[in-house]
């Protein structure tokens, strides 16, 4: 994450920090776009963040409560629970056809959580890096010029990390519709 910081501030001509509390007030507004474009991105859901028929156990108010890391959750399509109707409102799971948190049994989700910058891999960050980049000098220099320049880097980040979620999600003609 300081590494991306640290290109971020480098792109406004401004000196690399060793540290992430280094009380730089670019440096902090660098950290900020990070943390958002990172969760913008990740919130679409892709094959390292993304878990399929992940189970969830009601509390003791029978509610299904998601981790704060969540962003997105639906219920997996398996056959015992085709009845249901649950959405994600907030951290929670709401059932639309009682319309009630009280879900009252375990279920099985499809879940998208947002990661660590750390814990992403390494074709996310750079596209991350880049496009927050892209973004940071924008905001910072205001120069229409400039962020051309990062457009196509961002354009082939994009590129790399679509090819990096075909290979990853090992799909074949025999089981996926969609190939």
């Amino acid at each position: 994450k300081l590494e991306a910081v640290n290109t971020m501030l480098s792109a406004i001509g401004e000196a690399p920090i060793n540290n992430l509390n280094s009380g730089l007030v670019d440096a902090e507004l660098a950290e900020t776009i990070l943390d958002s474009i990172s969760r913008e991105v990740q919130s679409q859901g892709w094959n390292f963040n993304r878990d399929l028929n992940k189970s969830y156990a009601v509390n003791a108010a029978c509610e299904i409560v998601l981790g704060n890391s969540v962003v997105r959750a639906d219920l997996s399509m398996t056959s015992d629970q085709y009845d249901m109707d649950l959405v994600q409102r907030g951290t929670k799971m709401y059932d639309r056809k009682n319309h009630t948190f009280n879900i009252g049994k375990a279920v099985k989700l499809d879940v998208v959580s947002v990661l660590d910058f750390a814990d992403m891999p390494e074709v996310a960050k750079r596209y991350v890096t880049i496009r927050s980049t892209r973004i940071f000098q924008d905001r910072v220099v205001g120069d229409q010029a400039l962020p051309a320049y990062q457009e196509r880097d961002e354009m082939q980040a994009t590129v790399d990390l679509l090819d990096f979620e075909g290979e990853t999600q090992d799909q074949s003609i025999s089981d996926n519709y969609g190939v």
